[in-house]
């Protein structure tokens, strides 16, 4: 055979290989978008970009657990026209349940009519008296409702569930499930200040995520870097009232409504950070920390070897005091 035509074919071979060596090249991608009123950041390492299959999850969870959606799965539910759940809402109330119970009713995701009428949710509110306050906590409380074979049972058909709380942890996760389905192993999902990762990032390092200090707002959002943890797997979510308050004849109201009193929660607890083996769990336990404050969140979590916990708060001498377990020590000195 004609050496010049053997040279032709190994070249021809050559290049082929090349082509798809370089198609088949696995590379950092970034997304960037708003969505819920929040923007969300998104980084992935793959052979191709996945951002019309995000985009899908995004959408899916908004039909399924956005009480603004008003045609959405919550929201049918909530006005009673159905009672069936589909898989992400079933999964969002299994774990709502479950921190719930840990945290002795501190996280309730039935709580909004007290955050209406406290003026912290969809209506303008007023000034609660007493009475009104007991006549809402009446059908306030998840202990009301049930899931059985996929169906929601409420005990007072005005009870009502509002998953903002944790829709954006679900959120986080459901898009890292995706992309791992799709060959992702190296990722972080960001949305609004919460947080689903694996891997490393495109340095070949862990995951460095910044901690917010708790810096007071209540019409700005300033981020000013508290600290920096590293990590390679999970979610993380911050809690605070410092963004979200009232002050009415010189007094605070954080956003925060404790579902066991039906009152705003005021405390010197300024913000919770956790870090949990997924986004919705590290949500629903940051919101739960600022109902609980200091002490009772260092009695559930304080020797958690599972849950990474950092409260931010305010002493005795009024200067910002930080608390910690031993398992948020260990991200935040890259172990």
């Amino acid at each position: 055979m004609d050496r010049r035509y053997l040279a032709l074919v190994a070249m021809i071979v050559l290049m082929v290989v090349a082509m798809v060596t370089m198609r088949n090249r696995k590379e950092f991608h970034t997304l960037g978008g708003v969505v819920w009123t929040t923007e969300y950041h998104i980084t992935y390492e793959s052979e191709r970009q996945l951002d019309d299959s995000v985009q899908a999850v995004l959408a899916r969870v908004d039909a399924s657990a956005s009480k603004y959606n008003p045609q959405s799965v919550i929201s049918r539910i909530n006005t009673n026209s159905d009672s069936v759940a589909d898989d992400i809402v079933q999964r969002i109330y299994i774990k709502s349940r479950e921190v719930w119970e840990a945290s002795e009713g501190a996280f309730d995701p039935t709580v909004s009519p007290l955050a209406n009428v406290w003026g912290y949710g969809l209506k303008t509110g007023l000034k609660p008296d007493s009475a009104t306050i007991d006549s809402i906590r009446e059908f306030v409380g998840l202990g009301l409702t049930s899931l059985e074979n996929g169906v929601v049972k409420k005990q007072d058909a005005r009870t009502s569930f509002d998953f903002n709380s944790i829709a954006k942890g679900l959120a986080c996760d459901e898009v890292g499930r995706m992309l791992e389905r799709n060959g992702v192993e190296n990722y972080l999902v960001e949305i609004g200040g919460e947080i689903a990762c694996a891997g490393h990032n495109a340095n070949g390092g862990m995951w460095r995520v910044s901690i917010d200090a708790p810096v007071e707002s209540a019409d700005t959002v300033i981020h000013t870097s508290a600290m920096v943890i590293a990590l390679n797997r999970g979610g993380v979510a911050t809690s605070g009232n410092y963004r979200n308050f009232k002050i009415e004849n010189g007094r605070k109201t954080g956003h925060t409504i404790n579902p066991n009193t039906g009152y705003p929660e005021l405390t010197n607890l300024l913000s919770a950070t956790i870090v949990a083996a997924d986004c919705i769990t590290a949500d629903a336990y940051a919101t739960a920390c600022m109902v609980m404050g200091v002490e009772r969140t260092q009695n559930l979590l304080g020797n958690s070897h599972e849950t990474a916990v950092m409260l931010m708060y305010v002493d005795e001498s009024g200067n910002i005091a930080k608390w910690e377990n031993d398992e948020f020590a260990r991200l935040r000195n890259g172990k």
